[in-house]
């Protein structure tokens, strides 16, 4: 059987508040406004939530083993996060997905295991970050 391959763009925007200083996890929001309390996020107004992702994608998602890719461009500067997805999520909340090292579940988790969290993403794609009219584009890829 072949593997299964799906993608999912993410647009969103920086934010004055953005610190990804989280040590191990990653979250991109819907939410226009966010706190600096809200350490682990990287981008807001995201134009979709891990409700909003494709059956054919959550489904790749979901099988035992599946590697996920996660490109964020942000002014020409593009980062990678290599993580896992799993049988047991959910991808069901309506505002916020993340990615985290740890292996936690909750509605919210996008994948698990990753290699990086938002403390470990570049200095400068953070000061970038911190501009609410800086783009960021998200490539999700699943490979099962």
């Amino acid at each position: 059987m072949a593997p299964k391959k799906a993608v999912e763009v993410i647009h969103a925007f920086g934010h004055p508040n953005i610190r990804a200083t989280h040590p191990t996890t990653f979250m991109i929001t819907k939410e226009r406004n966010v706190t600096q309390r809200g350490d682990c996020i990287v981008a807001v107004d995201a134009d979709k939530s891990v409700a909003d992702f494709s059956a054919e994608f959550k489904s790749a998602l979901r099988q035992p083993n599946a590697k996920l890719t996660i490109q964020l461009e942000v002014d020409g500067l593009v980062g990678q996060i290599n993580a896992f997805g799993s049988p047991e999520l959910t991808l069901n909340h309506p505002n916020d997905l993340v990615i985290r090292k740890s292996e936690f579940f909750s509605d919210r988790t996008l994948a698990v295991k990753a290699d990086k969290s938002s403390r470990d993403l570049s200095r400068a794609v953070v000061e970038k970050l911190k501009n609410p009219k800086q783009k960021v584009t998200l490539t999700l890829t699943v490979e099962a």
